[in-house]
């Protein structure tokens, strides 16, 4: 695959027509069969999502930490695997894992002391690229991090606004 052509036109667009580059994405979460659960309508998907069995789900699907996490992985794994062929980096194998720590007490409201959240986050990612020099990992490390959209926002997050309204649904 050559994405520098494929990739081409699009920043040609978005040089000439920069508004064109500007998207929103949009996940809409609903109620599910109970409290413990929801449904999240994305552009790519539905997805199921409940809470942690440490809070009193049940552990039968991703909770929202594992959405976020499998987001930030995600993320990484595409944009290391682009870069490196994008760079014509020879590689046979990439795979990424994220981890995060939470203590559960600040969640449920049993220490005030503790922040609700992730307290650590860890992005680790294996390649197995032999024929790779120094060099060019070096180059695939930078340039995925610096361009993995999920690992730049966690480091740098944008304000977060929450707007709240009240439905009146009266016939």
């Amino acid at each position: 695959m050559d994405l520098r052509t494929l990739q081409r036109p699009l920043k040609q667009r978005y040089r000439e027509q920069p508004e064109a580059a500007q998207i929103t994405l949009r996940a809409v979460a609903g109620q599910f069969e109970s409290p413990l659960r929801c449904v999240i309508e994305t552009t790519g998907g539905t997805i199921v999502s409940e809470a942690h069995p440490g809070v009193g789900g049940p552990g039968t699907a991703s909770c929202s930490g594992d959405l976020l996490l499998a987001a930030l992985a995600a993320c990484a794994q595409i944009t290391c695997q682009m870069v490196a062929t994008a760079l014509g980096i020879p590689y046979r194998r990439i795979s990424v894992a994220a981890e995060g720590d939470l203590d559960l007490r600040g969640t449920l409201g049993v220490s005030r002391e503790v922040p609700v959240g992730f307290q650590a986050i860890r992005l680790l990612v294996e390649i197995d690229a032999p024929e790779a020099t120094p060099e060019q990992l070096a180059n695939l490390r930078e340039k995925t991090e610096q361009f993995c959209v999920i690992y730049q926002t966690l480091r740098q997050p944008p304000a977060v606004t929450v707007q709240w309204s009240q439905v009146d649904a009266q016939p």
